[in-house]
């Protein structure tokens, strides 16, 4: 059992890591993105100048430190709600399902493995955001605790997990794409606070926007990042991304298992 828990997510991450690096174009495309992304919204940043610094007083009021770790840590929602349901579909797809699902590895250990490439090549790209931010552009990083950025990332993952989880069983359910991912992604992009505070927006939506959990891990996330926050200080955002994580991962994994159950008593596992 231990040599499959080591083994098995290790086979998978070889596996996508080798056919990632065998499209070298697409791949560096990928990385360039980081770069052209960094420099629009520095420039974004010079164009708007102060304007904005009164309501990013709390992050530093600097709207390009601001703007860049909402979308380099964005992208762990991104690689959420699409890595589980891709993965699911490409199997389908490929007619590989029924027979992975076959096997004596545990369905979490195989959702676990398929996924693992995906979030370690996201978390290299926002460190590289992080990094070209900091060396080209004046990112100002001011971390004092990295036990609070490790524990609000790992909140942060396991709760969008959740969701990911509850996007791949409207997949492996229904065979067509699932609503989740427009639903959450659309909402986290307009009321999440990536591009700009939530406190700009009238108070009935900034009440909304409390409702997903991308707002509190940014804030979170900020406070760490741009003015050294430890944990006591940001034990509002923690007591929310705890119950995010307590609430969607269950969710998700029976929401999966129960579309299983659904496709495998409808025989349509391999169907897509």
């Amino acid at each position: 059992m231990k040599t499959t828990i080591i083994n098995k997510p290790i086979a998978f991450f070889k596996r996508d890591f080798l056919h990632a690096v065998s499209y070298r174009f697409q791949f560096m495309l990928q990385l360039a993105g980081i770069f052209v992304s960094t420099f629009m919204f520095f420039f974004l940043a010079k164009l708007m100048g102060g304007a904005v610094n009164n309501k990013l007083a709390p992050y530093g009021g600097d709207y390009f430190s601001f703007v860049l770790i909402g979308i380099a840590f964005a992208d762990y929602l991104t690689v959420s709600l699409q890595s589980f349901s891709s993965q699911i579909r490409t199997a389908q797809m490929q007619g590989t399902l029924e027979a992975l699902l076959v096997t004596p590895t545990p369905v979490w250990l195989i959702l676990f493995s398929s996924s693992l490439y995906n979030f370690f090549f996201t978390s290299l790209r926002v460190v590289l955001y992080l990094i070209v931010g900091t060396i080209l552009f004046g990112l100002n990083l001011h971390i004092t605790s990295l036990a609070a950025f490790l524990i609000v990332l790992l909140l942060t993952i396991i709760t969008f997990s959740g969701i990911g989880l509850i996007s791949a069983a409207f997949i492996i359910a229904f065979k067509q794409g699932s609503p989740i991912n427009w639903l959450v992604g659309t909402a986290s992009s307009l009321l999440g606070g990536v591009f700009y505070p939530v406190n700009i927006m009238p108070p009935w939506i900034e009440h909304v926007s409390c409702l997903l959990p991308i707002t509190h891990s940014l804030e979170a996330m900020r406070l760490i990042l741009l003015k050294g926050a430890e944990l006591g200080e940001i034990s509002h955002q923690l007591i929310a991304l705890i119950t995010f994580a307590a609430v969607l991962l269950p969710l998700g994994t029976a929401a999966f298992l129960h579309g299983l159950k659904i496709a495998k008593k409808e025989g349509s596992l391999i169907h897509y």
